[in-house]
């Protein structure tokens, strides 16, 4: 389990000049490794990359298998837990197991929610359904 301390550490390497909001978020592998990412944001705004997506992606080039995510942590610096992006979701579809679970907090940690990712993606794009 991820200490709490350590992911909230990771919302200082957020860089949200543009909206405020930073977001950090680690990703564990059924092997227990982690890997942590955070947004960044860019004045053109649709090149900026959220928290999610950017742990998911950076994984790779430190050898993460896809598919092998059991659980991510996301933290913001909101007073409210703040959800993933629609585009995240999808990632986190093909990078997670099936019963991987997304735990959500926000900045003091008195709120808490923890989701499997098919609660919040029902309907899921999978790699064996594009295949023919």
């Amino acid at each position: 389990m991820i200490d709490f301390k350590e992911l909230k550490k990771k919302l200082d390497y957020a860089y949200a000049p543009y909206s405020k909001v930073k977001v950090a978020c680690c990703a564990i592998t059924e092997d227990n490794k982690m890997f942590f990412g955070v947004n960044v944001e860019n004045p053109a705004f649709p090149s900026g990359l959220c928290a999610e997506r950017s742990c998911l992606f950076g994984s790779v080039a430190y050898g993460a298998k896809i598919g092998s995510f059991k659980e991510l942590h996301v933290i913001s610096n909101s007073k409210n837990i703040l959800y993933c992006c629609s585009a995240c979701l999808q990632v986190m579809t093909h990078f997670m197991t099936r019963d991987g679970v997304v735990h959500f907090y926000n900045i003091d940690n008195t709120k808490q929610e923890t989701r499997k990712i098919t609660e919040l993606v029902p309907f899921q794009v999978r790699e064996e359904d594009i295949k023919f």
